[in-house]
This record gives C-alpha cells, structure tokens and sequence, in this order.
C-alpha cells in the first residue's frame, strides 16, 4: 500500500519542533533562516563532473568557509571528493553513496555544504563556529557510473562483493585493517579521512527498497546505530540520540521513519566506527519512487541540519538514548522486486 508523504515542512520549522520535543536546547542560539530551508528541486544523480563542478562553485561562493580536496583516487582514477565547513569544537562526519547505486544522500550533501558554507547570516556563523563537519560526497564514483552497488575493480575476488566486478566498500571499514592493507580502495580514503579528522559523530546515508509499517504506511527512510558487541556502551547511546534527532526531523518533515534491521560485522561502517569510538549512525532512505526524490532528499538535508545544529547547541547530549529503542521495526516490503532486500 502506497500512501503520499505528508506536504515539507521548512527547515526551520522543523528543527524547532525537534528541538522542542526532544529537549531545550542547552546552549540559546540564533533561529534558523527561512533561506535555511531546500525548496527548491536537484538534480538526484548529478554526474561525477557536476558533482565536482558544484563542489567547486560552493567552495568559490563560500569565499574560504567550504575546504573541497580529494581524499584519494578510484580505481579508475576518478577523485573522491571531500569537503569541510566549520571550524566548531564538536566534530561531524557525513558519507554518502558508498553503494554507487544509492544516490540520494549525495544532493543532500552538496545542499548541506551550499546552505552552512555559503550563508552568513548570524545563525550561519554561530554554527560553524560550533561544530565542523566534514563530507565525503560520494564515495565511489565508479559504482555511480555503473550503477551498481560496489565499486569497480576487475581483478576483484571478494568475500563481500562480486568476483570481476568489485568490492562492496561497506565491508570493508574494519578497525584491524590498515587503510594501506585494505583491497577495497575507497574504504581505506575512507579510513583515513576518519582518521585524520577524528569525529564525535559520523554518519552514513545509503538507500533500501520500500516498506510499509503494520499500519500500512509507507516507510520512507530507516536508521541503525552500531551493534557490534565490542563497542562501547557509551558510544551506542551517543548513536542512538543521534538517531533519535535523525528520527525526529524526518518525521516531523512528512516522513516515516523505522528501525533498519541490520548485522553486527565489524566491517560495516556504523559498526566500524562506533568501535572506533564515534557516535556511528546509518541512514537508510528508501526508493519511494521518482516522484517523491525531492522528499527523500529534503529529508536527508534536513536530518544533516539538525544533527548539526542539536550537536552545536548541546541539546543532542541532553536526548534520551532510549527513545532510539522505541523507534520501530522496519515492516513488510512492497512488492516481489525487493523481496531480497540490500543490506547496509
């Protein structure tokens, strides 16, 4: 059953509602900008050039509030970009498209970069002198080439992956592999980004198929943080306010949001970096459908802000972890199609 989300609500808006329900902020800060709020469409799979060319076109417009460097080169050669806004105690991570046939979160990135690096109202400069945040906008390139899920890699034979095609970077985050040991090659730009920046919270967005929950209500994007056994108790409820926030806002914003239902391998990067000591969030959006991208992207924008700003006011230490456990479980697929669903 197919059910339309809800009309957007501004940004602005949102992040007050969430504020509100979750907790009063810590730290009184400057009210969000109407300008703050994505109303208008992107393009929801920019090619690798445009990517690049809006990346740099940010940065211009930024006039040195956005940082755009490569963070290492595919196997193909192409760059893996990323960028850095914010020069803020409190650090955060985002990552987009591992999976190249995940695409959605990368829009929300690039908007997420335009709107904190190019504003300057006084909202804009209290943010970044609060937090940084750093993007890696499309992880692999050559995966969003193909479109297909893992990267390229010819010579490949995986245990997560397929042989001739490429590995799946989203095994391949494991603490215990050096970055120089790792066979999948974007995952170890990865690990050494994470490395050299060291956030407090890091989160990964990807895409699932379609579900509806026991209501019949279509789910529009899912969550998890790490569950791996070895990761400190201490960084799974810094996760799961996270989530909490994550959670809030896209519901608030139209959206349907549920557990993600996913493994504890430690190569996964939610599980990776939590073990790492990082509030380790993934974000799965789920392909409703052409016609409802721009929600999904918006939703995605909008969680990145929130995160941004609840970790910048203090108000994101103040979440209560267990609220996370009340989100609920990921219900029935819709459709054959997905009936073997992807993981995270």
């Amino acid at each position: 059953m197919r059910i339309r989300p809800r009309s957007l609500l501004t940004l602005a808006t949102a992040t007050a509602l969430a504020l509100t329900v979750l907790t009063a902020p810590a730290q009184a800060a400057p009210a969000p900008p109407a300008a703050g709020r994505l109303w208008h469409e992107v393009d929801p799979r920019p090619t690798n050039e445009e990517v690049a060319r809006e990346l740099r076109r940010i940065a211009h417009q930024a006039r040195g509030r956005v940082d755009v460097r490569s963070i290492g080169a595919t196997n193909e050669g192409r760059p893996v970009w990323a960028a850095r806004v914010g020069h803020g105690p409190v650090r955060i991570q985002y990552i987009t498209q591992q999976h190249g046939d995940e695409p959605l979160g990368t829009p929300a990135a690039i908007e997420f970069l335009r709107t904190v690096g190019v504003g300057n109202t006084l909202w804009h400069k209290w943010l970044r002198s609060r937090v940084t945040v750093d993007l890696v906008v499309r992880a692999n390139p050559d995966g969003h080439v193909r479109d297909w899920r893992y990267n390229y890699d010819p010579t490949a034979d995986p245990e997560y992956g397929e042989r001739g095609k490429g590995y799946d970077i989203n095994r391949y985050h494991d603490p215990a592999v050096a970055p120089e040991d790792n066979p999948a090659t974007e995952a170890g730009h990865i690990q050494r980004a994470y490395a050299g920046f060291r956030p407090h919270i890091t989160m990964d967005y990807h895409m699932q198929g379609r579900y509806v929950d026991e209501d019949g209500r279509e789910i529009t994007a899912s969550l998890l943080w790490p569950t791996h056994p070895g990761v400190a108790p201490a960084a799974v409820n810094a996760a799961k306010q996270v989530a909490v926030v994550a959670q809030r806002t896209i519901d608030l914003v139209g959206g349907n949001v549920s557990q993600y239902p996913g493994g504890d391998y430690e190569g996964i990067a939610r599980n990776a970096y939590g073990l790492r000591g990082s509030a380790s969030v993934l974000l799965e959006l789920s392909a409703t459908g052409p016609e409802f991208e721009q929600a999904q992207i918006r939703s995605a924008y909008a969680a990145m802000l929130a995160v941004a700003q609840t970790a910048a006011d203090g108000s994101l230490r103040r979440v209560d972890p267990a609220r996370a456990d009340a989100i609920p479980p990921r219900g029935e697929p819709v459709g054959t199609e997905i009936a073997a669903d992807r993981a995270d």
